[in-house]
This record gives structure tokens, C-alpha cells and sequence, in this order.
């Protein structure tokens, strides 16, 4: 009886010991593809975020470009200094009168866009008399918009570049 007693008791223990080896093994293998998930979700949103720059900055061109075509067509009052160019960002979004209108108004933008690598509303701008790699803008007009960051995208150009 007592020798039947302690058999069980050394299967009762291997059975323990095991499903500690079993849990510890489990745990490992969840460290391991939990390290390897890591970097894969970090540039998921790195890319998120470049998707996202992406688009505002083509929104904010588009907005001003369109500024221009309609300041070249005479649809909107136009200061000869400017060449046709909005003064500011704020002005895409305020509108500009149309011309032979009391009330009507062009709006190019419904907001200026935060940059997402940046995280404020704060963006990089060059005048059509500013060198086209300047990093300073002149003040006269808004020709082109660039982000802020100093950061490096995932393809190796810098933010600032786009």
C-alpha cells in the first residue's frame, strides 16, 4: 500500500514538473514572436503616419494651385507682387472674394492639415522668389509646402524633402 502511495506521488510530481516545462516553453515561444512583432508594428504606423504626410502635402499643393489658376483666369482679386500665389496658408482657408461678388467667396481648404510627423499645423513654406531647396520663406507669397521634420522616412529621404 505504501509503495503504491509513493508511486503516485512520483507520477503526481513528473505530471507537475512537466506542465511547468510546458508553461515555460509556451512563455518563450510567446517572448520570441512578441520580439519580432515589435518592429513590424512600429513601421506599420511609421508608414501610417508617411501616408498621411503624403496626402496632406498633395492636399495643401492642390489647394494652391488651384489659388493660382484661378488668380491667372482673373476669378479672384490678385496683388501684382504675388504672382498669383496665396499670401498665406490661412488664406486657402478663409476664402478669397470673388471678383464682381459682394458675399461670394473661393475656399480652397476646409483646415490646414496637422503634420503628422510633427504633430502641429505648423508647415515648411517657400514664396515664388525663395531659392527651390530653401529652408527660409521670404514672406511674399506661399509657392510650395514642406513638413518641418527633421526625420528620416523609411525609404531614406528626409520628411523635409517630400
Amino acid at each position: 500500500m505504501m509503495e503504491r502511495k509513493m508511486t503516485k506521488q512520483r507520477h503526481q510530481f513528473s505530471d507537475q514538473a512537466f506542465m511547468l516545462i510546458e508553461l515555460i516553453a509556451a512563455i518563450t515561444i510567446l517572448l520570441v514572436l512578441t520580439t519580432l512583432c515589435l518592429p513590424l508594428a512600429r513601421n506599420q504606423i511609421i508608414r501610417g503616419r508617411e501616408t498621411e504626410l503624403h496626402e496632406d502635402l498633395r492636399m495643401m499643393r492642390e489647394a494652391i494651385d488651384r489659388y493660382k489658376a484661378y488668380s491667372d483666369q482673373g476669378m479672384i482679386p490678385v496683388k501684382i507682387d504675388g504672382f498669383g500665389y496665396p499670401p498665406d496658408l490661412q488664406t486657402l482657408v478663409d476664402g478669397v472674394p470673388v471678383k464682381g461678388s459682394a458675399k461670394g467667396k473661393y475656399k480652397f481648404l476646409r483646415k490646414i492639415p496637422v503634420d503628422p510627423m510633427t504633430g502641429s499645423a505648423d508647415w515648411g513654406l517657400r514664396s515664388m522668389q525663395d531659392d527651390a531647396n530653401s529652408k527660409s520663406w521670404g514672406g511674399e507669397n506661399v509657392f510650395d509646402v514642406y513638413s518641418k521634420s527633421t526625420g528620416t522616412a523609411l525609404d531614406g529621404t528626409m520628411y523635409a524633402d517630400w
